[in-house]
């Protein structure tokens, strides 16, 4: 069981604090940050964590705890903000992120980080590993449950879809694939870089169950995932959503793939984030 179960309205308070973190997080950093990434998820995380996962710091290493894999590694600042929050480690390490000697790298890193399962950064491995952990469990009869978050843009890789038929195949209905559906990536517009519309299409064509959600409207997000049930079919999520989401000046911008706040920005960004 979660050990937060927070109601609806609480998860939205959690995600604006979040937000927070995260401005402040990456216009601290000395080697940058991907802002956008990092707000486009914030609703879906903070679920996950405060609510959905049946996981916690003092049962790290129960071998049937949920799995969480952040699949999209370059969104390390916003996970790192989420499991700080949960208590995995001290917030005080938030500012240390990037920095020398860190134990807050620039994509998730397991020995590093308390709290990480996977390391992840180079996209396309995080669903192969996923599968593999959702498969062992079926095998050894855990009821641990297998989730992650993946970038649209990283749906590119055939990595994937080769992990999707195994997934199909070998009937993983405890694994949940998150596809944080931004439309964005690095250089532009992902449906111009590689399109993978109609995405809901491909993934019962591999043999999934898809449900789509808006990603960044809490309510939505918590009635998705708790109402998946296990039919003998591995789940994807398509949770629609905005690249920096919150922010006005970095919503919907391609440029704050791998961008920080600075200078007035940062003030900016934070009173927009207020308590409401």
């Amino acid at each position: 069981m979660n050990p937060f179960l927070l109601s609806v309205e609480e998860l939205e308070r959690k995600a604006r604090a979040i937000r927070r973190r995260i401005i402040v997080l990456n216009a601290n950093s000395p080697a940058g940050g991907h802002t956008g990434a990092d707000l486009s998820q914030v609703e879906l995380i903070t679920a996950l964590y405060f609510r959905i996962l049946n996981c916690s710091p003092e049962q790290k290493d129960n071998p049937d705890r949920d799995i969480y894999i952040q699949s999209k590694g370059h969104a390390a600042g916003g996970y790192y903000c989420v499991l700080a929050e949960a208590g995995y480690f001290p917030t005080d390490w938030l500012p240390t992120y990037q920095h020398n000697d860190s134990r807050l790298p620039g994509h998730p890193v397991r020995h590093k980080t308390p709290g990480v399962e996977l390391n992840t950064g180079a996209l396309g491995h995080g669903l192969p590993v996923a599968v593999g952990i959702a498969l062992a469990a079926k095998k050894s009869n855990s009821p641990r449950k297998v989730y992650l978050i993946t970038g649209d843009g990283e749906l590119a890789e055939g990595s994937n879809w080769e992990a999707a038929l195994a997934a199909a195949h070998y009937k993983l209905d405890n694994l949940i694939i998150i596809n944080d559906k931004n439309g964005l990536q690095l250089a532009g517009a992902t449906k111009e870089i590689m399109n993978t519309d109609p995405l809901d299409k491909k993934w019962q064509a591999f043999g999934m169950e898809v449900t789509q959600c808006q990603g960044n409207n809490m309510a939505d997000v918590v009635s998705t995932l708790e109402g998946l049930k296990a039919n003998g079919k591995p789940h994807v999520v398509i949770a629609r959503t905005v690249k920096g989401a919150g922010v006005s000046f970095i919503e919907g911008r391609a440029e704050w793939h791998h961008r920080v706040p600075k200078g007035d920005e940062v003030e900016l960004a934070l009173e927009e984030l207020k308590d409401e």
